[in-house]
């Protein structure tokens, strides 16, 4: 299952050479992972109120391939990777018109309200199997 999230990149997203700011990039595929998670119908704060569970990212592997600049319009793929009962990996690329300008394997695990690492909530295993 494939995810696309568009993302305009502005003024504030940049830095004095007019690059994208290099993490910047994290937050692109941080609102990517949360519209992936709502399009998957999964309400996280639900899910926080009713079990206790919060997703958090526990590693990210990344690769900066070519820069982005402003008012660029760039594509957030996110795709599962690898699942476990305990952990799932994502591989999450920015692309601008089909080149890939940035790379992450994200690894993200299911916390409890105290902060521990517990199961990914069932609910949330089914619908991304």
């Amino acid at each position: 299952m494939t995810h696309h999230f568009a993302c305009r990149v502005y003024y504030e997203d940049t830095d004095l050479a007019g690059f994208v700011y290099y993490a910047n990039y994290l937050r692109f595929i941080e609102r990517a992972r949360t519209e992936w998670v709502r399009g998957l119908g999964i309400d996280q704060v639900r899910l926080r109120a009713q079990a206790g569970v919060v997703f958090a990212v526990r590693r990210i592997e990344a690769d900066y391939l070519a820069p982005a600049r402003f008012d660029d319009l760039l594509d957030v793929v996110t795709e599962v990777a690898v699942t476990t009962p305990a952990r799932l990996v994502l591989r999450q690329v920015v692309r601008r018109d089909g080149a890939d300008l940035f790379v992450a394997v994200v690894t993200l695990v299911a916390l409890s309200a105290q902060g521990r690492p517990v199961r990914l909530p069932a609910e949330f295993r089914a619908v991304i199997s």
